[in-house]
């Protein structure tokens, strides 16, 4: 389909499914090996951690905390230059500009820029963009907060690292619908966590992160995908709200993979 949908009613365990438990318990809940060896390590994970983090899934199902909602879709474009051309996808096959993003490129390396992974301009072909925006919801965030307010540090730092982490989780799975939706699922990795590994095809760009840094976009996606209707909106510094979400452009092309982008610079396109 061409413009965009709202999803709701998502089981949470099957986001759970997708959420990456080291991710969670090495980043958000600061629970490192140290100087401990890797066997009291792992007897201390077993013993206390994971049961704890199987115990924090049931409250939070219990309690409703978690609300996950996806708003995605998908956009004819073109690539010129440094920029993707976003149009109207009412106005297929006699295209309308809509709006366009302008990217960074690589000084040196391979000088990529996110618009080489798109058919060009002059090509003659309409190429497709993915645009989602996930969340888990307010409630979250509500929650996270009171824990805070009542000092019950450990009990927040759980409970906000899961919800944190949850949105993720929720970005993964609904960027591997994305490709089965486009047909490129083929090569996912059979396992969910070689996906956390970029073991499939194309690459998910978050606004802020290096290939993609202008935060600004995140007007430009609003304006497309309209992530009002699942609860979510754009503070002043162009951050989400609530905090448990997470955007992205979604990229088909097998090529595509995360890079650095130190400075902006315009230079020819390497990819054909």
């Amino acid at each position: 389909f061409w413009g965009s949908k709202v999803v709701q009613d998502i089981p949470v365990d099957e986001v759970f499914q997708y959420v990456n438990d080291i991710a969670l318990i090495r980043g958000q809940w600061r629970v490192v090996r140290g100087k401990l060896s890797e066997q009291e390590y792992q007897r201390i994970l077993k013993a206390q951690i994971y049961p704890e983090y199987e115990e924090l899934k049931k409250s939070v199902k219990a309690e409703n905390l978690l609300e996950p909602k996806v708003v995605y879709g998908y956009f004819p474009c073109r690539s010129d230059g440094d920029d993707l051309v976003i149009y109207r996808p009412s106005s297929i096959p006699q295209l309308q500009e809509w709006l366009r993003f302008s990217f960074p490129r690589q000084q040196d390396g391979r000088r990529l820029c996110i618009s080489d992974f798109f058919a060009p301009v002059d090509s003659g072909r309409t190429d497709v963009v993915g645009f989602h925006l996930v969340t888990v919801g307010m409630k979250a965030s509500q929650y996270s907060k009171k824990l805070f307010e009542a000092n019950n540090y450990k009990d927040y730092l759980y409970f906000h690292g899961l919800s944190v982490e949850s949105a993720e989780g929720l970005a993964e799975l609904w960027h591997k619908r994305i490709r089965e939706e486009l047909g490129i699922s083929a090569k996912d990795g059979k396992e969910i966590r070689k996906l956390f590994s970029q073991t499939y095809q194309g690459s998910r760009y978050s606004f802020g992160y290096p290939a993609c840094p202008n935060l600004e976009d995140q007007a430009k996606l609003f304006e497309l995908l309209k992530p009002e209707r699942i609860g979510v909106s754009l503070t002043e510094e162009f951050q989400l709200d609530p905090e448990q979400s997470t955007s992205a452009i979604i990229v088909h092309h097998p090529e595509a993979r995360y890079f650095n982008v130190k400075l902006h610079k315009s230079i020819t396109p390497t990819i054909q």
